[in-house]
């Protein structure tokens, strides 16, 4: 079955606002920095080695250092680790949320992408060095995007109350649930691998943050991937001065609001608040609200005067919280960062921000959409052959599937368009005719046009039907083939949990991804397994 190169653009699973992006269609161009190339991103050094704030190096190593002391590293994290001490020395970065057990499948590419771009990177720029960063989501609050995983495609949900940062709650009770998922699981080699994994990472681990960090840690070490857990006192003493202008003068909201206006034709991601901040302890999360002259901790009975929040500031920085669009700021100001990997709704949001970062003086980062991909057993590309299917009939949308492979496998044509010509050639006479004779028959000549071409068309959509009931043993494998691939009519990586696979193709699942995913190429990869 040949390879269809199925770019982005054309998959028909990304918004307008990323394909254009994608094709840089030049009304976009002032949303974004450098365009993801392998020669621009010689610019984007240069303008972050002069814009970045160097003595931050040294808090993000000691901090990362503590964050990794409950775990064996392999030799070449900890040489990235001590590399970013050094100022020639950048990062490439993703983040994710703390999915159970890593969540959809794009997690894996999300990393690999950003695992391989640096590699990409430390080949064409040699004298630089270049550090994989995955970003832990650990202070998001909205536990149920994350407490689930699909395997085999079923649901496999923690049930837990969680209202504070995610990263900070603890993993009691998952002993239970990995006994379910176990007999999901068989007990193969693999499996036992797997359920190992599940029990080392979430069981010997008391909160979901380090649960999370070994898991990823487990899988990607041997990369040299950096896992970074931003909620942090000291990191976030580099933020201070950022935090005190959004509470004081609202420039994020200020900024972004701009840019929302001169999107007009495009659907927008996020809107800002006036605030873009939340209080947190360990078991709040709720955004800073200031009205009448007083700053509120929504849904609180929690309030400080000006003076009183930026003393609160001062002395505990680990309690403020940038939300979706002061968190990337964050970001950029303690890492030496070249660049953004994320998902198409990631990218659209950081595509609003730049007028953000403008205003308060930090290098817009490269923004890189990451790797997608289509994983197919042999089975499956094997029945496509059979069915006579490429991959491009396969990513269109069910119904036009199945419209298109029964005009092409029907015995005769189902489309009626030489009757429709014939009959435009016998109405053209008529009209020549009505203009011989009394308006009012032009009117009904009109009506009659109108009432036969729309019955040729009903029965044009009836002809389609009775083909389908008659081919739908046909249409049916197509159907199944398509479900197993797109589950739930959507992407297969937003859906399946690396586990299924990992099942199948244990220790070699992500080398063979590593070898296969480009990350500066933007068409879907197809992979075999």
């Amino acid at each position: 079955m040949p390879t269809d190169c199925i770019s982005y653009q054309t998959s028909g699973y990304f918004s307008k606002l990323i394909q254009d992006y994608l094709d840089q269609k030049t009304e976009l161009k002032p949303l974004y920095n450098n365009f993801p190339t392998l020669e621009n991103f010689e610019k984007q050094i240069t303008e972050k080695a002069a814009n970045f704030d160097h003595s931050n190096r040294i808090t993000l190593i000691s901090s990362l250092k503590k964050q990794y002391q409950n775990i064996e590293i392999s030799d070449l994290t900890k040489q990235n680790i001590e590399l970013l001490a050094l100022e020639n020395t950048f990062t490439i970065t993703t983040g994710h949320q703390l999915n159970l057990f890593s969540g959809p499948l794009y997690f894996l590419y999300k990393i690999i992408s950003t695992i391989n771009l640096t590699k990409e990177l430390k080949s064409k720029y040699p004298s630089y060095n270049f550090v994989p960063i995955y970003w832990m989501a650990t202070e998001d609050h909205d536990f149920e995007e994350i407490n689930y995983f699909n395997f085999k495609g079923k649901k496999f949900r923690w049930n837990k109350e969680s209202t504070g940062p995610v990263g900070r709650l603890s993993t009691d009770g998952l002993a239970e649930f990995l006994e379910i998922y176990s007999l999901e699981l068989g007990s193969s080699t693999n499996a036992n691998t797997l359920k190992k994994l599940f029990e080392d990472s979430y069981l010997k681990h008391d909160n979901l943050a380090d649960a999370t960090r070994f898991l990823a840690d487990s899988l990607f070490a041997n990369y040299g991937l950096v896992i970074l857990d931003a909620d942090d006192a000291h990191l976030k003493r580099a933020f201070i001065p950022f935090a005190k202008e959004e509470l004081e003068k609202q420039t994020s909201y200020q900024a972004v609001q701009k840019t929302i206006e001169k999107l007009n034709d495009y659907t927008v991601q996020v809107n800002p608040r006036e605030i873009n901040l939340f209080y947190i302890e360990d078991n709040l999360r709720e955004r800073i609200i200031f009205e009448e002259n007083k700053y509120f901790v929504n849904h609180t009975k929690i309030s400080f005067s000006k003076e009183e929040i930026f003393s609160e500031l001062e002395n505990h920085p680990e309690k403020f919280s940038p939300n979706v669009i002061m968190r990337p700021l964050y970001q950029e100001i303690i890492l030496p960062n070249l660049c953004y990997i994320g998902g198409g709704g990631e990218i659209a949001y950081w595509l609003e921000l730049k007028s953000f970062f403008d205003a308060v003086k930090i290098t817009f980062p490269i923004l890189l959409v990451r790797n997608s991909v289509l994983l197919a057993t042999e089975k499956q590309v094997k029945k496509a052959d059979q069915l006579n299917l490429s991959w491009r009939d396969l990513f269109n949308k069910q119904e036009n599937l199945l419209n298109a492979i029964t005009h092409k496998i029907s015995a005769f044509p189902i489309d009626l368009t030489p009757q429709k010509e014939i009959l435009k050639t016998q109405f053209k006479y008529l009209y020549e005719l009505a203009d011989q004779t009394d308006k009012s028959f032009s009117g009904a000549v009109k009506a009659q046009e109108v009432k036969q071409t729309k019955g040729l068309e009903n029965l044009e959509k009836r002809l389609l039907k009775a083909q389908k009931r008659k081919l739908s043993d046909q249409l049916q494998r197509v159907t199944d083939l398509q479900c197993e691939l797109f589950p739930n009519n959507s992407l297969q990586e937003r859906q399946a949990n690396f586990s299924e696979f990992y099942l199948e193709k244990g220790e070699q699942l992500i080398p063979l991804l590593t070898q296969k995913l480009k990350p500066l190429e933007t068409n879907f990869s197809i992979i075999t397994i």
